[in-house]
């Protein structure tokens, strides 16, 4: 049986990963490992750190030693970190966007990043160029934030709050984009209020766990 370990930096989307991963891949073991001081360091500091950077290999050493074939990093905004760690395990480390990103380069040339939280618009940048470089495609990029939207679903819980400010964001960047992609998990609650979008709307958790799927030869 293969493990897969989830390393979370909240407990906003833990069931959501969770059931995807039993949906996707039953056959699979999974465990996970939480950390929620993470995101909190991220948003105070609008950026990756140090500290967030020893963590997270330390982390991903742990999944190693204790028998992972796969870890699967659910939070976009540590891709800075994500990419030490994959220098100091064997195994594969996936994140959460690594499959939306290859699914928005091949459908279109330009792409909105939507955001609740300014810490992950730069590394959903560096994945959506990094697939892009792959496939051998150009794309531009444009940032929409929500800036206060994160916290009104964490701190308020006040969801609709959040979801309104989200939408009318979409809505925003709907004209000057192919395409427009989710930068964090946790906005994965709006599917349904986009599915009919003419611009269509990518959210990276399915995708996410797809590409584990694909990464571990299933």
């Amino acid at each position: 049986m293969k493990k897969v370990v989830l390393l979370h930096t909240s407990m906003v989307s833990f069931d959501t990963f969770n059931k995807l991963f039993k949906e996707i891949i039953p056959e699979a073991e999974i465990s996970n490992i939480v950390d929620e001081d993470l995101l909190s360091t991220l948003n105070r500091n609008r950026s990756i750190t140090e500290s967030i950077i020893q963590r997270i290999c330390n982390y991903a050493i742990f999944a190693e030693t204790n028998g992972a074939d796969v870890i699967f990093s659910q939070c976009s905004s540590t891709r800075e970190a994500i990419e030490c760690a994959r220098k100091m395990v064997k195994i594969p480390i996936v994140m959460v966007d690594d499959g939306m990103a290859e699914k928005a380069v091949a459908l279109g040339t330009r792409i909105g990043v939507v955001a609740t939280a300014a810490a992950t618009l730069k590394p959903t940048g560096v994945a959506l160029n990094e697939a892009a470089a792959k496939a051998g495609r150009e794309v531009t990029i444009k940032y929409y934030l929500a800036d206060g939207a994160l916290d009104i679903l964490m701190k308020e819980k006040n969801r609709e709050k959040h979801d309104k400010l989200v939408l009318d964001l979409i809505k925003q960047a709907e004209p000057d984009n192919d395409i427009i992609v989710m930068a964090q998990g946790s906005m994965i609650t709006l599917l349904p209020y986009v599915s009919n979008n003419i611009v269509p709307v990518l959210f990276s958790p399915r995708l996410g766990v797809e590409k584990v799927r694909s990464v571990l030869g299933l």
